[in-house]
């Protein structure tokens, strides 16, 4: 067998199957720094009025621009979007609406604190009241999921329900009482 380059004097060409059993041989000794597990978050508002209401343009105008940064955050790994749309603002789960979900996955606590409250998202956390009522429950939750799976709507608003009846526990937490991934098996 030959290749296209000079394999040299003391160079051997391997077949591809033989080459890859080798390499996936060598790689299974290096340390894996993939985590294990990464962060889920869900967040609910309620908003005053539909996206397509004059009184919703400064929100509306922001989205495109914090998701974008969302993206390109460090830490950053998945967001719910609709069909067709580079948001969720069209996604309804509640009989409510108004009421809208965000969720996203990040590597760890830090990549998603660093996001919310120290990039241009923090300008859009402090105009909330500007197009969401004050919510009465439990509006924001994170836990820890596989690393290979993306959390469902469903998913979060149990986990949204669990932190609501149970308070900060290592399923359903907040960003001021959290806890660390689960152990490694």
């Amino acid at each position: 067998m030959t290749s296209d380059t000079d394999l040299g004097e003391h160079q051997v060409d391997l077949s591809a199957p033989l080459r890859a059993r080798i390499l996936t041989a060598v790689g299974a000794d290096e340390p894996d720094d993939e985590p294990k597990h990464l962060l889920a978050q869900m967040n609910i508002a309620r908003f005053r009025s539909t996206m397509d209401d004059p009184s919703m343009a400064g929100f509306v105008e922001m989205l495109d621009p914090i998701n974008h940064h969302a993206e390109a955050a460090d830490g950053f790994v998945w967001r719910l979007t609709d069909e067709g749309s580079n948001n969720a603002t069209s996604i309804t789960f509640y009989d409510d609406p108004l009421m809208l979900v965000n969720m996203s996955v990040w590597r760890d606590m830090e990549s998603l604190r660093d996001y919310v409250y120290r990039t241009n998202h923090n300008d859009m956390v402090k105009r909330r009241e500007e197009w969401a009522d004050a919510m009465e429950s439990t509006y924001l939750v994170l836990w820890w999921i596989d690393a290979d799976h993306r959390p469902t709507i469903a998913e979060g608003d149990e986990r949204l329900k669990m932190l609501e009846a149970n308070g900060p526990t290592p399923e359903a937490f907040t960003f001021g009482r959290a806890f660390p991934p689960p152990a490694d098996d």
